[in-house]
């Protein structure tokens, strides 16, 4: 079986079309939060990833927008963005952000947005939050999003977990390894590289695949001047930062 594994689409449809056009056929679409915030369109995600069959867990800008945490902790560009994106979400859009859950267990693999001890919240960055997490849940396979940046810690039975980057379209063979992977963000890459990044858990064969597309960032950035978002959001989507 093949999964799609998808993060931080922030309401950039034109990434998430993108993305689903190079995946391909999977099985099943893993989203790993923050549907919403930022971007210019977030109904028009939910009712995509709707359209398909998929899980996702809970984000922090999701759980902000739903009313489930305060936007305090926020910073002002991104409180504004949920404030807009509260308004234009439909009831049954609202809904389905109310009803994800924080994180979800499939078999092996364990799945949620911030890491297992704070699944809304917190950044796993370094290999000691990694082995955090994997202290946390015996699973094999952990999956985080939140960092917006593409990475890869390998546990081992002494010593701190190994970080790495992958490079495009690199296949990692998972075996009997524990590892956790953050595929990076469909809608705002934060790592240097602006195209649109996934990844997929292909279970047959054992490996993790990471990739990254490019898709029309004018045209999303054109969308998010016409809503009045700031320029540093929409300046940012050109870099990946």
């Amino acid at each position: 079986m093949r999964f799609g594994i998808i993060s931080d689409i922030h309401a950039n449809l034109v990434a998430l079309q993108a993305v689903l056009e190079d995946m391909g056929d999977v099985d099943q679409y893993w989203c790993l939060g923050d549907v919403v915030g930022y971007g210019p369109q977030p109904n028009e995600c939910i009712d995509l990833l709707r359209e398909l069959d998929h899980v996702v867990v809970m984000g922090n800008h999701d759980a902000a927008a739903a009313g489930v945490i305060s936007m305090r902790e926020f910073n002002s560009d991104a409180r504004r963005s949920i404030q807009w994106t509260i308004r234009q979400l439909r009831d049954d859009n609202m809904k389905y952000l109310k009803e994800m859950p924080e994180h979800l267990e499939h078999e092996h693999v364990y799945l949620v947005h911030g890491s297992p001890s704070d699944p809304i919240w917190e950044y796993i960055l370094t290999p000691e939050q990694a082995q955090e997490a994997f202290n946390f849940t015996k699973q094999q396979i952990i999956f985080v999003g939140h960092s917006h940046i593409q990475m890869v810690f390998a546990h081992r039975k002494e010593g701190e977990p190994i970080a790495g980057r992958p490079e495009d379209d690199y296949a990692l063979r998972i075996g009997s390894n524990r590892m956790l992977i953050n595929p990076g963000s469909v809608g705002q890459p934060r790592d240097g590289d602006p195209r649109a990044a996934y990844a997929i858990l292909d279970v047959d064969r054992e490996l993790i695949e990471f990739h990254r597309v490019q898709y029309d960032i004018e045209k999303t950035q054109q969308m998010m001047r016409a809503i009045g978002s700031s320029e540093w959001l929409i300046q940012r989507l050109s870099y990946g930062r």
